[in-house]
């Protein structure tokens, strides 16, 4: 497995990304492989970012382009693996009928698309997940832990069950704050959090180990949505806490 940073909770701490390289420096100086998306708005700002990693020896595992249309271009023509789920629909029918649609057209260009389940979206709980993934064969699913467990559902269980759908993993923790606020104000009900810092429960290195077992090779993202402090102090923590695993 490859440990590397979904570093949009960089973004919100920073105001934006500003400096990849400098980024990069400082997360494979605490441990980090890469990060999960290369982001650009131009085919030669990703053939020169792309360039920036492997200079720095990182990775990365899927490119973000302006459209949907440039995010699976680019993502093929980089040699990576798969593309988030881009589609519009706003009824868990249609939204169904279009990710089908879209795997349909990855396919054309050698990747695959990839589900991430989210608190308030169409795939919340864990039965909406399982679902999609009858609805969708062809979907890979990048599976967040921490957003699962907080909608109540089993990561170690959708490892066992679907580890062979998986294209990457979030992983991540919870801390709710106000438990008498429901999901669907996740937002204010609770924050996200650095490895083993959250209080519902959640074991991420059951995840691991299960992931593991099922023989799962790719990347795995650690990702703290929101900071209180520079984020490379909260993602050090978190490597830490995948080493003393033995990760």
């Amino acid at each position: 497995m490859k440990i590397g940073v979904a570093d949009y909770g960089m973004n919100v701490w920073d105001g934006g990304l500003f400096d990849i390289e400098q980024r990069l420096i400082g997360l494979k100086e605490i441990g980090y492989q890469g990060t999960e998306r290369l982001i650009a708005s131009s085919p030669s700002e990703a053939l020169f970012r792309s360039a920036t990693y492997k200079k720095l020896g990182m990775d990365f595992a899927t490119c973000l382009g302006p459209t949907p249309q440039a995010s699976i271009q680019w993502t093929s023509a980089l040699g990576k693996n798969y593309v988030w789920t881009a589609v519009t629909g706003n009824t868990f029918d249609v939204f169904c009928r279009q990710v089908n649609h879209q795997v349909a057209i990855c396919k054309k260009w050698g990747i695959c698309v990839g589900l991430h389940n989210h608190l308030g979206s169409l795939v919340e709980t864990q039965e909406q997940l399982e679902e999609f993934l009858r609805r969708c064969p062809d979907c890979g699913l990048i599976l967040d832990t921490a957003h699962l467990a907080a909608a109540g559902g089993d990561p170690v269980e959708v490892v066992k069950k679907y580890g062979n759908r998986l294209v990457s993993v979030h992983l991540k923790d919870w801390l709710v704050l106000k438990p008498e606020i429901g999901l669907d104000k996740w937002t204010e009900r609770g924050r996200f959090c650095e490895l083993g810092a959250g209080n519902i429960g959640l074991d991420n290195i059951k995840v691991m180990e299960e992931l593991v077992k099922c023989g799962y090779d790719g990347w795995v993202f650690v990702e703290q949505d929101t900071h209180l402090q520079d984020p490379l102090i909260d993602l050090a923590k978190s490597r830490n806490y995948l080493k003393r695993a033995g990760f």
